[in-house]
């Protein structure tokens, strides 16, 4: 099996998982890491016996390293990606692709314009829960998806996130945090989405951090924080989501998919594993066993998917073209409530192949 280097850009609160991924995925192999902070790359880099830290211009000019993963907070996800692409490596990015149309164009413009593949976040949509559902329609299982709701509610992450700023400030909130989890999700088992409508605000503009090391500290808010949109897709469901971090409790489902034959409960699309459920064929119901692997915490499996995809020429999963599809709706959802009206999305991408069943651990190709 052909080993890749990558090279991690963002050595913050998610970039554990990833530095985890060499001994998941054997065709992977993590060669450098950096940081606008120094001394945390080298702290990671000692953390999990990474080969070299260094600042992101000697990662971009390092010649080993084929694909760059970008865990920088959401506003540098573009300017880092074009660094990389520009540096002729391909890069895969934690979500979202962009905080705009514009920029998420632009990089998918550079990666054409060189050749060069662009991946990113969730790829939660990968694990076996997901998978199972994705099967389970497929399979016609609950016949034709006429409906769908998809519900992520909370108070925000104030109470426990270290540096929560960037999530109240441009390019945050609730549909640009979770809303690609649940997106991605619903295009993978229904495919695109044609037309967007629905009401957002800001419910409060200052927010208290409560979490150390920031505790007490008032944030302005400039983020919209609770969305109620519709989503029409191309082959005729319907989905209800709610965003939001304005709730202090709430007994919603995550994503449940209705169809002419039964209904299906999703499980969390920010995890990867169950529980899956059928209903609608009885009075009780029924918990499906999971079809595929890859239901714990498999974070980094879209990167995976990726380099595996660049050396054997088929289409990579997690795709840029999907996140951009997801971006394209995301922004839809904000323009919608501003207009008072359904915007129709322009984008469009194809449902990513459904992954083999039966794969061995860390393999991603029958």
């Amino acid at each position: 099996m052909k080993q890749t280097k990558i090279g991690v850009i963002g050595c913050g609160n998610i970039s554990g998982i990833y530095f985890k991924a060499g001994q998941t995925f054997r065709n992977l192999e993590i060669a450098a890491c950096a940081d606008l902070d120094l001394d945390r790359a080298r702290a990671k880099a000692e953390e999990f016996k990474i080969p070299k830290a260094c600042t992101v211009k000697e990662l971009l000019a390092d010649p080993e390293i084929e694909i760059v993963v970008n865990l920088t907070i959401p506003r540098a996800h573009a300017e880092v990606a074009l660094a990389a692409l520009h540096a002729g490596k391909h890069v895969y990015g934690e979500k979202p692709l962009a905080v705009n149309r514009r920029d998420g164009q632009k990089i998918l413009a550079v990666a054409k314009a060189g050749k060069l593949r662009v991946g990113s976040a969730p790829d939660t949509f990968l694990g076996g829960g997901i998978q199972t559902c994705r099967k389970l329609i497929d399979d016609g299982w609950i016949g034709k998806p006429v409906a769908a709701s998809a519900f992520m509610v909370c108070a925000g992450h104030e109470s426990w996130h270290p540096q929560p700023e960037f999530y109240y400030d441009i390019g945050g909130g609730p549909m640009l945090d979770m809303g690609p989890y649940y997106l991605t999700a619903l295009i993978n088992l229904l495919g695109p989405i044609t037309r967007v409508s629905g009401s957002a605000r800001t419910t409060h503009a200052k927010r208290l951090i409560t979490s150390q090391p920031q505790h007490g500290k008032i944030m302005n808010v400039k983020a919209l924080t609770h969305y109620a949109t519709v989503l029409d897709f191309a082959q005729g469901a319907i989905c209800s989501m709610i965003m939001s971090f304005d709730c202090k409790g709430a007994q919603l489902p995550r994503i449940e998919i209705y169809g002419t034959e039964g209904t299906l409960s999703v499980p969390d699309p920010n995890t990867f594993g169950g529980p899956v459920r059928i209903g609608g064929k009885g009075k009780d119901w029924l918990e499906v066993p999971l079809t595929h692997g890859y239901t714990e915490n498999s974070r980094s499996i879209g990167v995976a998917d990726m380099a595996n995809a660049i050396h054997s020429g088929r289409q990579h999963r997690a795709s840029g073209e999907l996140a951009f599809h997801v971006l394209d709706v995301m922004e839809a959802a904000a323009e919608a409530s501003a207009k008072s009206k359904a915007i129709s999305i322009g984008s469009t991408c194809k449902r990513p192949a459904a992954l083999p069943l039966g794969l061995l651990p860390g393999m991603l190709d029958a």
